[in-house]
């Protein structure tokens, strides 16, 4: 498995990571088909995953994938040492929906909460403050998540959902490894917006979330002649395609596409093996 370095640490993980929602979400598989999702991820040689406080089907059943995957690790036969967990924080599940809860109260609930879940051994690897708080400012929320670094629960910082202008607040309060925001064929903002060229001018991680676009879109990619078009010529999925064409797009991308069979997680990892040239990329970014 091709590896990448891992904002400006030592630590090197897998090109492409396991994201843990559907997992967990309303309609989630049943876990020892998850279990089996997240070993089989193991054995390809993945070594991120990343997950959410929030990944779960209300506030009820919080921490779910959190559990979830501290159970398939524990549970693995093989070595596990180098695998990193990256969570998320900050983000509430009444009923289903999602809100957001930058309370520095709450944080250091949820931190604790969290650290417990994946068990309680070793510090959490990467913990992300989801999305801002309006309610609160960045500087109020994450000197929450500083002290729980100090206090030996965070390893290491990431934000999600933050503009440039966010980032660079938040990491005038604690040191910053990662950043997630949606990117996709459909959502390109990250390019528009100046965070991707942040994150690959200060050797911040850049994790896209939905990259096939949702549960909604996933299943229209076929509809993107460009993405059609070169799965055919290729011979591989159009999820495939669109893999590739993140891992293209810039050199501070890891991929963390979600899974929740065992045959989709076998897919995204073979988009490793695709190579896009330049005029192939740029093929796809004018038709989407």
């Amino acid at each position: 498995m091709e590896t990448k370095q891992l904002g400006k640490t030592d630590i090197f993980v897998s090109a492409i990571g396991l994201g843990g929602m559907p997992m967990s979400i309303s309609n989630r598989p049943p876990e020892s088909q998850s279990i089996q999702v997240i070993h089989r991820a193991l054995e390809l040689g993945i070594t991120f995953i990343d997950t959410a406080d929030s990944y779960c089907k209300d506030e009820s059943d919080k921490h779910h994938n959190e559990r979830l995957i501290h159970k398939a690790l524990t549970s693995y036969k093989g070595d596990v040492s180098q695998v990193i967990v990256a969570t998320k924080g900050g983000l509430m599940r009444p009923n289903g929906s999602w809100t957001s809860n930058g309370n520095p109260e709450h944080l250091r609930q949820t931190i604790q909460a969290s650290f417990e879940a994946l068990g309680g051994a070793k510090p959490i690897d990467v913990w992300q403050y989801h999305s801002p708080d309006t309610n609160y400012t960045i500087e109020e929320s994450l000197t929450a998540v500083k002290e729980a670094v100090e206090a030996g629960l965070i390893r290491f910082v990431g934000v999600s959902n933050f503009s440039v202008e966010q980032i660079k607040q938040a990491r005038d309060v604690v040191d910053i490894i990662s950043v997630q925001n949606q990117y996709s064929p459909w959502q390109r903002q990250p390019e528009n917006d100046g965070v991707l060229k942040y994150c690959e001018q200060q050797g911040l991680t850049f994790l896209p979330w939905s990259p096939f676009g949702g549960s909604r879109r996933h299943q229209n990619l076929q509809d993107i002649s460009a993405i059609a078009q070169l799965a055919k010529e290729k011979g591989v999925s159009v999820y495939n395609i669109v893999l590739a064409w993140l891992h293209s797009k810039s050199p501070a991308i890891l991929p963390i596409p979600g899974a929740s069979k065992v045959s989709s997680i076998e897919d995204s990892v073979e988009a490793i093996n695709v190579k896009l040239s330049d005029q192939e990329v740029q093929k796809i970014d004018r038709a989407t």
